[in-house]
């Protein structure tokens, strides 16, 4: 890898290698972490804030023994106000850095930054692919239940603007014998360009827009309930489903196999009810403690080659 951008640059043996590096990764976790990446510097430029991705790149870093440097919305400073002078800004931290965690809302930039960079560059999400994020979530199925050939996977929520839901399809797509029920809001499908892209790899899919017997037969079937929240603006059309027909309550939960896994690539705000929490088929806690391990495999796979 010179770098990490979407989805589809990863093949079945390479997921796998990360995988196996995200094992070993937990256990230099459990040993108070490492030196083997001492003396390097990981830049990460957010220009979409999200707390969660960010600290976990830098305590990924941190515990592998590199160091941080960093900055947040950095376009309210003058220096990086003028998207012309983008690829100067890319090439000026590549004086500083070994490797860029980059997070910006055009999705079009992280090829950009790559284009011109020397160094490594990790794309943290905020536009349509979030990779790291699905590759966390890939692990976190593929360690619960022990695979991912035929898995069956309910997607609840916001599938447009969900940049780690695209990714997760395109991950799983990889795969075969897989099952997928894209629940949304009418408004709030799952791009075109995915649905041809699943169709083209040979992926069973439904798509579902509300309550109602398929989606209490999705939710009884499948291994996997991945959630993601509506948008806070969200408002149903006349006659649509409200909010609360889309969120995991425990009217939901008894539904739902007692051997799934349920997921939520966080933040959370109403998705998924408190009291879920508690069940054990809740794994979003599980998918922030694998984000670090796939985190820090993926630093050292990028800077140990350099």
């Amino acid at each position: 890898m010179d770098h990490v951008l979407r989805a589809q640059q990863f093949d079945k043996k390479l997921i796998a290698q990360v995988f196996d590096a995200a094992d070993e990764m937990e256990k230099v976790v459990a040993r108070g972490g490492s030196e083997e990446l001492r003396g390097r510097i990981m830049a990460s430029l957010f220009y979409a804030v999200s707390t969660r991705t960010r600290l976990s790149f830098e305590s990924a870093m941190h515990r592998l023994g590199g160091n941080v440097i960093s900055t947040e919305n950095p376009q309210s400073f003058s220096d990086f106000a003028s998207s012309g002078h983008f690829e100067d800004t890319i090439s000026m931290v590549n004086q500083y850095a070994d490797l860029i965690v980059l997070r910006h809302p055009d999705s079009g930039l992280v090829y950009r930054a790559a284009d011109v960079s020397s160094i490594p560059v990790v794309n943290a999400g905020g536009g349509d692919q979030h990779p790291t994020q699905a590759l966390l979530d890939l692990y976190t199925i593929y360690r619960a239940i022990d695979g991912i050939d035929g898995v069956s996977v309910v997607l609840m929520g916001d599938l447009s603007h969900s940049g780690a839901s695209r990714s997760l399809c395109y991950f799983l797509a990889k795969y075969s014998g897989i099952k997928l029920w894209l629940v949304s809001p009418n408004e709030l499908p799952l791009g075109e360009d995915l649905l041809e892209y699943l169709g083209r790899h040979e992926v069973r899919f439904q798509e579902i827009h509300g309550p109602g017997p398929e989606l209490d037969d999705a939710l009884k079937r499948a291994d996997v309930v991945y959630q993601t929240d509506l948008p806070q603006e969200y408002a149903p059309a006349e006659n649509g489903p409200t909010r609360q027909a889309f969120r995991i309550d425990p009217d939901m939960l008894r539904l739902i196999r007692e051997r799934a896994i349920i997921m939520h690539p966080f933040p959370r705000v109403d998705s998924i009810a408190p009291e879920v929490d508690s069940d054990p088929r809740a794994h979003y806690f599980q998918q922030i403690s694998n984000g670090l391990s796939i985190r820090m495999a993926l630093l050292q796979m990028l800077l140990s080659s350099q």
